[in-house]
């Protein structure tokens, strides 16, 4: 089967592009191992959509079809230190609609999947394993596990943080493991919390309470590995308990919506984004601390950025021509390297220990906090 591209993944940033490039005379062939299904009740993987990723996947008609049932707007946003630093931000002090948008991972990837299912330049390799990739100066060549055999001018890589496809092209990345998991799960409330997002800064780690419709909310506790094995052992009164205690009880009693959930965190860095016949996006291409709640972001942009850089291409340009591919790179570096840095920085700052660091950084919050200027600046990089 010959291609232009091949997207290996079906995740996010993979179907992102795909859908992306329905306006193109591309003829694209995506590769995953399994459809996306609906989970039973409410899925426990939630991201924050910015602004510009809502307009994003608007203009590539995925975010008009969403149900909105099931999203919930930030219009204010609360950052607590460890020793009574604070920092606020505001959708109607910075003069915006909202900060971000609360979305089920799967509301997502599902629509996008059913949209690219009725793209007629999108052939969907579903089951596809792939299981041997080569590289020739014309194309390249991706033979799945049931023997099938794709030929394509561009792969791209959108597997994920530990990307077969990556690997399989030779490219050797750096992972920092921070010795921690992000424990996720899903709550009601006995309080409404009024589209108010929460993160704090805890010496357990970081705590980030995001609003779901109605009295639901959704938490990412980023926290050492042996505590948050503790956590997940706990029976689920008992967690709902810490959980409502570290947040203060601002919501009142917390009950279980969704089991609790862990998965380890790092940061990973890869020497270059593309190469000869290769692009990689999302996880494939970074990871970063979900302390930021960026990491879907960066996704979605990889996906819009690339999508452009092809759309833009004159014909007499081969599509998997690296020169050409550089202008992805570049278009994404400033970007990935800020947040990985930023993130990363900050992670290592609050989990310094002692009251010299805690007193400078709870510092930092409150001098932030009071500097309408700076917060509206932050505010507007945020959302894109």
């Amino acid at each position: 089967m010959d291609f232009d591209v091949v997207i290996v993944g079906g995740g996010l940033a993979g179907l992102s592009l795909a859908v992306a490039l329905k306006r193109s005379r591309l003829s694209i062939g995506l590769v995953e191992a399994r459809a996306p299904v609906q989970p039973e009740g409410w899925d426990a993987r939630i991201y924050a959509v910015s602004p510009a990723n809502a307009r994003f996947l608007d203009e590539i008609g995925a975010w008009g079809h969403l149900d909105a049932a099931r999203m919930s707007p930030v219009h204010t946003m609360e950052v607590y230190g460890d020793a009574g630093g604070r920092l606020d931000f505001s959708a109607y002090d910075a003069g915006v609609g909202e900060l971000a948008w609360i979305v089920e991972s799967s509301l997502m990837q599902r629509e996008l999947w059913e949209t690219a299912k009725r793209q007629g330049n999108v052939t969907l390799l579903c089951p596809g394993v792939p299981r041997r990739l080569t590289f020739a100066e014309d194309a390249a060549t991706l033979t799945l596990a049931d023997g099938r055999e794709l030929t394509s001018r561009l792969i791209v890589a959108a597997d994920g943080a530990d990307s077969w496809t990556r690997e399989a092209a030779g490219i050797e990345v750096t992972f920092k493991p921070y010795e921690q998991h992000g424990v996720v799960a899903n709550f009601a409330t006995a309080r409404p919390h009024r589209e108010v997002a929460c993160q704090w800064f805890r010496h357990d780690g970081v705590l980030a309470y995001l609003p779901l419709p109605g009295n639901l909310i959704s938490i990412v506790w980023s926290t050492p590995a042996d505590h948050a094995a503790e956590l997940l052992a706990l029976s689920p009164e008992a967690f709902c308990d810490r959980v409502a205690d570290a947040g203060g009880r601002r919501l009142g009693a917390l009950s279980p919506v969704t089991p609790p959930a862990g998965f380890p965190l790092r940061l990973m860095r890869a020497p270059c984004a593309v190469a000869p016949r290769l692009a990689l996006i999302g996880d494939a291409a970074h990871a970063i601390h979900p302390l930021s709640g960026h990491g879907i972001n960066l996704g979605f942009q990889d996906a819009r950025a690339l999508a452009e850089v092809l759309l833009e291409r004159p014909d007499h340009v081969d599509c998997g021509d690296v020169a050409w591919l550089r202008r992805y790179e570049r278009a994404r570096r400033e970007e990935v390297v800020a947040l990985q840095s930023v993130t990363d920085g900050l992670q290592r700052l609050f989990a310094l220990p002692g009251q010299p660091f805690s007193s400078l950084r709870n510092l930092g919050l409150n001098f932030t906090h009071r500097l309408p200027v700076v917060k509206d600046l932050l505010v507007r990089y945020a959302m894109g």
